[in-house]
């Protein structure tokens, strides 16, 4: 084999296609909507290469039509997850001792398979059965998907460059190796690209992976799945096993061998995941690395120096793209009132204009939320709010689920800012603001620092420099993921890393390097060229 020392080029992030009237691409994506809407899928779990089918299905239906069934998947059982588990720990050894180039190659041929002929396999699964629109798919399930798999190869190659000085008389040497035991990678349902991440991150490091994918995601991860076969990654590295979070946590957290856990999802499920660790750590082989994204709750705080009418459109866009089930979209505002009249006007005109719908009519800018237990939470959110005289509905507050599980875009302006719709995470499309004297702008920076437990994205909307500076200082730990005069979504790979702490997660920022350096364990060795052959020193003379 070449024994170069390569390293991969800096990536140009993957061309977001438009899907305008009458483009290719917007052609063949509806032909792939209508293939997939008229067949029901088998989904097995795929255990060390294999498919493996438990006959205990759950049906995936559509969040725009639940009546719709897309596909039936077979859940795990025990004996299945034990063999998944087995299966990588047996994968392993030969999976690390591959040249990292090699395992990086696969990885990049996944790449260009979603950038070819899988782009519209993936995006349709994911818009049919996640309720995303063509857009949001098209950044999710195929760019950021792409984006991931290039960029780590890239990150990849800058980690393991990196070496300790040598002196004259020895040689100093820097062994990345990968965690010893496997990964188990639990993904959530609102981005596909972060499904692929959690598990092909901890893999391009050369550890082996147990990935658990959420049963509402289940049919674009299934098809990922089948893309990674398709670039030869080998039997056993990453382990595909659908089931109940319970069941799966069960078995895999109480393995000797559990090396990590790559996570996103809820502060309930991830707390949980490190207790019962910690729960077990005489048990370990090692202390398993813990990396997880969880809540938020997250703001735009406007200045009074802000153009009213971005803010309102990064308000719309911000916390209503996806129906608001974005980890990073904007759930709380906090808007000064002389500019609070123009900016209220600005977004109930653009909210006018929303429509909700199938995914399959691209005319809609939202869509259904994710599923019934959502709707609930979302409902009787909004039934709350209401119900509070302190409140007002600014728009929206509407629900319908007959046919899919659709909830308005909600506006709530609310009097107390530490209300609860100013500090519960509800991960749907509602968003609350607080109208603030423009005087207390300081105070109420201090206010928004302190009302919410987590510390994802914000944003701040000024024309100022001196109070965006200032808006920089106080709100130092309330956002991993901080930005002037946007909206506090769309993260790019690469040009963004992205993740908070305090309350939503470790904050270790997939997109970037230092998500994969969470997945080695580095071995210094030394080499000296001529050993000693006394004890004595110098000091010892007389």
């Amino acid at each position: 084999m070449n024994n170069a020392a390569f390293s991969f080029q800096i990536p140009v992030n993957e061309k977001v296609l438009t899907y305008a009237p009458g483009s290719p691409e917007r052609l063949s994506l509806q032909s792939e909507l209508a293939r997939q809407a008229a067949e029901v899928v088998e989904i097995p779990a795929i255990i060390d290469g294999r498919d493996v089918w438990s006959g205990d299905t759950v049906d995936v239906v559509m969040p725009t039509d639940h009546g719709h069934v897309l596909a039936r998947c077979h859940l795990a059982g025990e004996d299945q997850i034990t063999a998944a588990c087995d299966a990588a720990v047996r994968a392993q050894a030969q999976w690390s001792a591959l040249s990292w180039i090699e395992r990086a190659s696969i990885q990049l041929k996944a790449a260009e398979l979603l950038a070819g002929r899988f782009r519209d396999r993936v995006n349709a699964a994911t818009m049919l059965g996640q309720g995303k629109n063509v857009h949001q798919s098209e950044i999710d399930a195929a760019a950021e998907t792409i984006d991931f798999l290039r960029y780590n190869a890239m990150f990849a190659s800058q980690i393991y460059a990196q070496q300790p000085r040598s002196a004259l008389d020895q040689l100093n040497r820097m062994e990345y190796r990968p965690l010893e035991g496997f990964v188990l990678a639990i993904s959530p349902f609102n981005f596909t690209s972060i499904a692929s991440n959690l598990s092909n991150s901890p893999a391009l490091m050369g550890n082996t992976v147990v990935w658990k994918p959420a049963t509402t995601a289940v049919l674009s991860n299934y098809h990922l799945m089948r893309v990674l076969q398709e670039a030869g990654m080998p039997p056993g590295v990453i382990n595909f096993v659908p089931g109940a979070g319970s069941r799966i946590g069960r078995v895999a957290l109480a393995r000797p061998d559990l090396a990590g856990i790559h996570f996103t999802g809820s502060n309930g499920t991830f707390n949980h995941l490190w207790k019962t660790v910690a729960n077990h750590l005489e048990h370990y082989r090692s202390y398993p690395r813990l990396v997880g994204e969880t809540g938020g709750k997250d703001f735009v705080f406007a200045h009074a120096s802000a153009d009213p009418v971005e803010v309102a459109t990064a308000l719309v866009r911000g916390a209503f793209e996806y129906q608001g089930q974005k980890c990073s979209a904007a759930s709380r505002a906090y808007v000064p009132r002389s500019l609070w009249p123009v900016v209220r006007e600005a977004l109930t005109a653009q909210l006018a204009r929303v429509t909700l719908g199938d995914v399959r009519d691209f005319s809609h800018f939202m869509n259904a939320v994710i599923d019934r237990a959502s709707f609930a939470n979302l409902t009787g959110a909004i039934a709350r709010a209401k119900a509070d005289p302190g409140n007002r509905v600014v728009f929206g507050g509407g629900s319908d689920d007959s046919v899919g599980w659709f909830v308005e875009p909600t506006v709530v302006e609310v009097a107390d800012p530490r209300s609860f719709l100013m500090q519960e995470e509800f991960f749907g499309p509602l968003l609350s603001v607080f109208v603030y004297d423009d005087d207390a702008y300081e105070d109420t920076l201090r206010l928004c620092d302190a009302t919410s437990p987590y510390g994802l994205t914000g944003a701040v909307f000024s024309r100022d420099r001196y109070a965006f500076v200032k808006a920089c200082q106080v709100l130092r730990y309330a956002a991993g993921n901080f930005y002037l005069n946007d909206k506090p979504t769309g993260a790019m790979v690469g040009l963004q890393p992205f993740g908070g702490a305090r309350g939503s997660g470790t904050n270790d920022k997939a997109g970037g390097p230092f998500n994969l350096v969470r997945w080695i364990s580095p071995r210094t060795i030394k080499e000296t060229f001529v050993p000693a052959t006394s004890f004595e020193y110098p000091f010892m003379g007389r």
